[in-house]
Parts: C-alpha cells; sequence; structure tokens
C-alpha cells in the first residue's frame, strides 16, 4: 500500500517517477540511504494489495529493470501465538496458505506442480540474522511467512498454526513475489513489521498503525541491506 511504500519514500533521494503499465501500481527511482553511510540504487513499486497485483508488478519490474534482489517489505499479520505487535518478520521460505489441494495428495499449502516453500535466498537470510536488531530478544522471527487472499483472524488462526507450526506472519503478497522471483532466478526475501496479531492472546496488544510497523520493516531492509 502507499502508507507502506511512505516509509520507504523517505530514505529515497535523487528521486524520480517511474511509469508502470499497471493501473493500480506505482514505482519510483531513487538511492536509498544505508545506516553505515553507503547507498543502494533501488526501485520503490507499490504493487497495491493481493496476489496477482503482486505477481503483476513483480514480473513487471524484473523484467524492464532487471534487479539483483527483490525484497518485499512493508507489514503482516503474527502468526506465532507469543509474537507481539512491532516485531520483524523475515521470510525463509513463503508458501500459499490458502491452497488446499490435498483431494489429489498434495501437501497443505501447495499449488499443484508447484513446490510447497519458494525458498528466500540464504545469503539475504543470513544477511537478515547479522544485520537486524533484535534478534536475541526474540523480536526478530525466521521463519516460513504465508501468503493468500484470506484474512487469518481469531476465527481460522488455530487451524492454520495448526497446519504450518514453523509460519511467522502472513500476508497477501510474498509468496506471489517470492515464485516471480524464483521464475526469473532473482534472489528474493521478505521482510515485514507485524502490525496485527491473528489470534491475540490476553493482555496482547494485537494491533499497530501501519505507518510504524512499516517503518520498523523498512528499518530491518536498511539493516540487512548494510550486513550483505
Amino acid at each position: 500500500m502507499a502508507e507502506e511504500a511512505a516509509a520507504f519514500g523517505a530514505l529515497l533521494s535523487e528521486v524520480s517517477e517511474v511509469p508502470v503499465p499497471l493501473s493500480s501500481a506505482s514505482a519510483k527511482r531513487g538511492v536509498l540511504s544505508l545506516a553505515d553511510g553507503r547507498s543502494v540504487e533501488a526501485l520503490l513499486l507499490t504493487s497495491n494489495i493481493g496476489l496477482v497485483a503482486a505477481a503483476s508488478a513483480a514480473t513487471w519490474a524484473i523484467g524492464e529493470f532487471s534487479p539483483s534482489v527483490v525484497i518485499s517489505a512493508g507489514t503482516g499479520g503474527g502468526l506465532p501465538a507469543d509474537i507481539s505487535v512491532g516485531d520483524i518478520a523475515v521470510a525463509e521460505s513463503c508458501t500459499y496458505g490458502t491452497a488446499d489441494a490435498t483431494e489429489f495428495g498434495y501437501e497443505r499449502g501447495q499449488v499443484p506442480r508447484q513446490p510447497v516453500r519458494f525458498e528466500s535466498s540464504p545469503q539475504l537470510v543470513e544477511a537478515a540474522l547479522a544485520g537486524i536488531p533484535g534478534a536475541s530478544a526474540g523480536a526478530l522471527r525466521v521463519g516460513r511467512i504465508l501468503s493468500g487472499d484470506t484474512f487469518v483472524t481469531a476465527r481460522n488462526v488455530a487451524d492454520m498454526r495448526e497446519a504450518f507450526p514453523d509460519a511467522v506472519a502472513t500476508d497477501m503478497e510474498s509468496c506471489a513475489i517470492a515464485q516471480t522471483a524464483g521464475a526469473f532466478g532473482v534472489p528474493f526475501i521478505s521482510v515485514r513489521g507485524i502490525s496485527d496479531l491473528c489470534g491475540p492472546q490476553a493482555g496482547q496488544d494485537f494491533h499497530m498503525g501501519v505507518d510504524e510497523a512499516a517503518a520498523r520493516s523498512r528499518d530491518a531492509v536498511v539493516a540487512l541491506l548494510a550486513a550483505l
């Protein structure tokens, strides 16, 4: 969403607007400042919400700019019972959480003739662990991110936790971007700030503003890139 992209736009300099041949997407190029004084050229692409929007935008951007890395960033819902709003979820892999072709012998979350997991770049996961603060305090969660067209809420969170015990977050874009990046052979990772808890426990804060959670995602992405 534009609210998520704004956090990243605040760190871009030498900005130029980029025309996008998709009605729901927008993009700008610029120089992204890193925490150690270095910088990288970046395309900030706002895909809009959902799997098709994300895959369409990623396909266009990869074909147009041949990026060295694709990062799915912004906000997500926290899935583990002990996760907190404001934590950072980093994807070791992504799965379509709402896919179910088990009737035909596939695993839960597996689209027929596709892998169950779309793996993140090991180098990017290593950089996330090295660069993003909070690993020792439990505020950095590394695991599987689930994507789908259905929101995970208190009503269905128990089923999702049982089916995907290693999942750390849910969103509606990352797996589609992971599949697209994988098809093009481009290293991928998802870094999401937890803005909502899918199944909050008693006494837990269950919501954080999108702008604040996105800013935490942005800071984590900058730290990851600085660690490369």
